[in-house]
């Protein structure tokens, strides 16, 4: 297994947020700080011309490890903008000879605040559930067939695959060909999930990991109060790892048993103008992975 971090670990969201920092920055702390790799984060924020980001990431020794599409798949009006940053993601990682794309329905406003409770979350209608469906196969072929990429998708609180019915469903709807599973120890247990449980459900779906911590204490006041998702972003729920209830031991313990030998991506969800050092938290939690095995 290879270690990488994401831009996101950095507060970078959205590639336009004028708080990001510089990506030249990004890419110096990630190495700084032990990583192998990093994720492409939203399309844009590195450049897109694949000599200069590939000279960037070689100066650094770090590999381009994968790719997060985060975009509102649930939202048939905003197809078009959304194929567009899909297939812009697709060349920047082909460019670079990475393989993995990770798929995620970005945040709706109606279920910012509705974390951790699938029965009081709006649902899609049976007519949106199927176009959302459609969207995320066709996004998945394209990946597949015409990049020769792997697509999984990422449950992600606040979207439309956030617990596990939706996201057990999208499952079955999809062919196990084009779609994968991307598992992230924190989305999901803040759904409800287990994530070691899921990743024995998902053994050999598997094709990506994103890794976090989650406080507990913080997550109950979250979903009791309502708490949107990014001031609990904001307010530290994703914690340093080693201080929340995840099991990273006895997940690298796992899967190894399962034979997963691909990336696992570091992702600490933060507010770009947080006030904690971003490398010095990239580098505790690189220390702390390499005490449990990884």
């Amino acid at each position: 297994m290879k270690i990488g971090n994401a831009p996101c670990s950095w507060g970078v969201e959205f590639a336009d947020d004028p708080r990001n920092p510089k990506w030249e920055a990004v890419l110096d702390e990630c190495a700084a700080a032990g990583y192998q790799g990093i994720d492409l984060g939203p399309v844009g924020f590195f450049p897109e011309d694949p000599a200069a980001l590939r000279d960037a990431l070689g100066q650094r020794g770090l590999a381009l490890s994968s790719a997060v599409v985060f975009q509102p798949f649930h939202d048939a009006s905003a197809w078009e903008k959304v194929k567009d940053a899909h297939i812009r993601t697709c060349r920047s990682l082909v460019a670079q000879g990475a393989k993995q794309l990770v798929l995620i329905d970005s945040i709706a406003s109606e279920r910012t605040r509705t974390l951790g409770r699938p029965g009081d979350a709006p649902q899609l209608s049976p007519a949106d559930w199927k176009g959302f469906v459609g969207r995320i196969r066709e996004a998945c072929a394209l990946a597949v067939d015409e990049f020769g990429l792997t697509a999984s998708i990422h449950a992600h609180a606040g979207g439309y695959c956030d617990f596990e019915d939706e996201h057990d469903r999208l499952l079955s709807e999809v062919d196990e060909r084009l779609l994968k599973v991307c598992l992230d120890t924190a989305h999901s247990t803040l759904a409800g999930m287990n994530p070691l449980e899921l990743a024995k459900r998902y053994a050999n779906r598997i094709s990506h990991v994103h890794l976090k911590d989650i406080d507990p204490e913080k997550k109950a006041e979250v979903v009791r109060d309502h708490v949107e998702f990014y001031k609990a972003c904001s307010e530290d729920m994703f914690c340093q790892m080693g201080k929340g209830e995840v099991d990273f031991a006895a997940l690298r313990q796992l899967l190894e048993k399962i034979g997963y030998d691909g990336w696992c991506t570091v992702e600490q969800d933060c507010a770009p103008d947080a006030a904690v050092s971003k490398v010095d938290m990239a580098r505790a939690n690189r220390e702390y992975l390499s005490s449990v095995g990884y």
